[in-house]
């Protein structure tokens, strides 16, 4: 429309016709700022929509299933347990990934609200299986799920032939509709039994991202901090070497930036309380907030729209040993830690952060 009133505006300039051109002027310009408004509105609800299945999905259907078998529905709770019995360890083989719900358009407005990126540094064979370590882990992972559980920032298309897998609590695949939610994007529980099948009986090109830090470096997440808890974090060096899967370091940049935390210190009944919870049920309740629905100047559970870009780096190649000594798993650890520092180190100023800013490794 721009280019039209372009061209006719010597035509209608000084003439009756110039009330017109004014006119679509206005319109253009109108159309212009809904498109805008409209498309903001669309990554608010793409995002509400995530914060408030990750949440409270899994508790209220759960309820809801419960109320029903004391309604004339009792039947819809009957039916969906007896297939739960039958489904019951599909999670521990990998889920059920629908191509479909990872490429829904609702994924590329969550990626627009930040925005989110993928940063691709080094080509993955597809002959090898692999173990990417996700650090930071922030409130939520939002960089984890939305670059690796959907097709938002294209990860298929810059990993050709690598098949992701985003390990989480194993407590979510037992809240009803919620497991179906994450299984669709391939998202898998985060134990031994799942990531052994994976890594043994699934063929190559699988890639299982794990948020190494967990639930304890969830507690120190806050804006303006980079620190990764991994000094002690070995498990999944041995789980690599027992498979011979290559190691892939992978930093999210800004993923802390996003909510805004109470930090409890240590030795305060609050941290107490934190792990407590993080050492019987496996996850730390964290008290959080981000900006309000509708205004950037209110508290609210929506995160706030800082830039997340997530580096995956060069993978280390990993021998396959049966029986990994302490020896092994304390070196291939070491080179692991390294290679993490690197990465951020070589990106840290192309996303904001100064020169002179350390990766704490705790």
């Amino acid at each position: 429309m721009k280019t039209l009133i372009a061209a006719y505006s010597g035509v209608l300039r000084g003439s009756p016709g110039s009330s017109i051109l004014s006119a679509l002027q206005d319109l253009s310009a109108i159309t212009w700022l809904n498109r805008s408004k409209v498309e903001k509105q669309l990554q608010v609800i793409s995002v509400l929509q995530w914060v408030l299945s990750f949440l409270v999905l899994g508790v209220a259907c759960s309820v809801i299933l419960v109320y029903l078998i004391c309604t004339d529905c009792w039947l819809i709770t009957a039916l969906y347990f007896t297939w739960l019995a039958f489904d019951w360890n599909t999670p521990k083989k990998g889920g059920r990934r629908s191509q479909w719900v990872r490429n829904w358009a609702v994924w590329r407005y969550f990626r627009d609200y930040f925005p989110i990126q993928l940063v691709k540094t080094h080509n993955l064979l597809t002959t090898r299986n692999y173990i990417f370590g996700y650090h930071p882990h922030g409130i939520m992972g939002l960089g984890a799920f939305c670059n690796f559980s959907t097709e938002a920032t294209e990860v298929s298309k810059k990993f050709p032939g690598i098949k992701p897998y985003l390990a989480t609590l194993a407590g979510n695949f037992r809240m009803p509709v919620l497991r179906e939610y994450l299984m669709s994007g391939g998202i898998c529980p985060v134990n031994r039994d799942t990531i052994d099948y994976l890594l043994s009986k699934n063929g190559s090109g699988n890639a299982i991202i794990i948020v190494v830090g967990g639930a304890a470096e969830s507690l120190s997440s806050m804006p303006g901090k980079n620190a990764v808890t991994l000094r002690n974090r070995k498990g999944f060096v041995k789980l690599a070497l027992r498979h011979g899967a290559d190691l892939v370091p992978t930093y999210s940049f800004g993923e802390n930036e996003v909510y805004q935390q109470v930090i409890f210190e240590e030795g305060s009944w609050g941290r107490w309380v934190q792990k407590k919870f993080q050492k019987y049920i496996g996850f730390a309740p964290c008290i959080f907030h981000g900006r309000g629905l509708f205004s950037s100047d209110t508290w609210g559970l929506m995160p706030y729209s800082k830039p997340i870009t997530t580096v995956v780096g060069e993978p280390i190649t990993i021998p396959k040993l049966e029986h990994p000594t302490q020896q092994d798993i304390d070196l291939y650890h070491a080179m692991y830690t390294e290679a993490l520092v690197k990465l951020f180190n070589q990106h840290k100023t192309k996303f904001g952060l100064p020169e002179t800013e350390v990766l704490e490794v705790n």
